[in-house]
């Protein structure tokens, strides 16, 4: 298998949309790419937010985000993060973020932030999976769909992407099967990442919303264009565990132990090739039969 499918110039544009411009203290301004989106990304908000807490942060390294969805950002418009300052105390630094479109809040986050600081130490066991370079890239994965998909779905699969993903069990999109709502799936940036921790933490906290909701939409078939559906993240946390570097193989082992009330739960870990568990997620997300008008995205 190919172990070299890197793109620079997507991980070069992803740190491009990363890097907020500071219009005021404490108030800075985000992008959203030029791609053919309904709205926002939800990895973005929440990669961009926590760029904006960093940046008012001196000292330590964030270790938890709690975050919630709020409305469905406009990717032609940019985002306003507005940051509160909660505490700083002597160990522990708090931030809240408030991403804004139009005048309404879209996107609230809190993170905490802490010097490394010795003590305990344990973790549970990396998941047996196969290495990165034994599976089919991207790729070589959707390649067999391509023929049978308008235009548009082909160039929206085939686009430069920042996050390379190696999945363990390979589900096709469009014509899924039900399954146990499992799965294993390596990723890493396409290209290599600056040395700045939070960087990596960002290109993370990016990269952990792309599967997450499939995960509990495994058991029920749900194709990734089907129109029966309403699908988005309600609210995202995260933990950060120990430094790692995002341009290096991580294996995102996520699980889905409930959907109800329209509602899929999700949660996750992420372990560095050498079985070290850097960094844990928990996601849910909505999962709304559409009823007899469908369009609409209230929530």
């Amino acid at each position: 298998m190919n172990d070299t499918a890197r793109n620079p110039a997507a991980v070069a544009g992803l740190l491009s949309i990363l890097d907020l411009e500071e219009i005021e203290v404490n108030i800075f301004r985000g992008r959203s790419p030029q791609e053919q989106r309904q709205r926002v990304f939800g990895g973005q908000v929440a990669g961009q937010a926590l760029v904006a807490a960093g940046r008012t942060v001196e000292r330590g390294a964030v270790h938890s985000l709690h975050a919630y969805f709020l409305r469905p950002g406009d990717p032609s418009t940019p985002i306003l993060y507005s940051v509160d300052r909660i505490r700083d105390g002597r160990t522990f630094t708090t931030r809240r973020v408030v991403a804004i479109q139009h005048g309404k809040a879209i996107f609230h986050l809190s993170a905490s932030f802490q010097p490394e600081e010795a003590g305990p130490e344990h973790q549970i066991p990396m998941p047996d999976a196969p290495p990165p370079e034994s599976l089919p890239t991207w790729e070589e994965r959707i390649a067999p769909v391509l023929e049978r998909l308008p235009e548009d779905a082909r160039r929206w699969l085939t686009r430069d992407r920042p996050i390379e993903t190696r999945p363990v069990e390979f589900t096709d999109p469009f014509r899924p099967v039900p399954r146990p709502p499992r799965q294993l799936t390596w990723m890493r940036a396409s290209g290599r990442l600056p040395d700045d921790l939070l960087v990596h933490q960002c290109v993370v906290a990016y990269a952990s919303d792309l599967s997450l909701l499939d995960t509990a939409a495994l058991p029920h078939a749900i194709a990734w264009n089907d129109g029966r559906y309403v699908m988005a993240s309600l609210d995202h946390g995260m933990w950060f565990h120990r430094p790692f570097r995002a341009d290096e193989w991580l294996l995102y082992a996520q699980e889905s132990p409930a959907a109800h009330g329209a509602r899929g739960f999700t949660f996750a870990h992420l372990f560095t090739r050498d079985g070290r568990l850097v960094v844990s997620v928990a996601q849910e997300g909505l999962m709304r039969p559409r009823q007899a008008t469908p369009g609409t995205l209230a929530r």
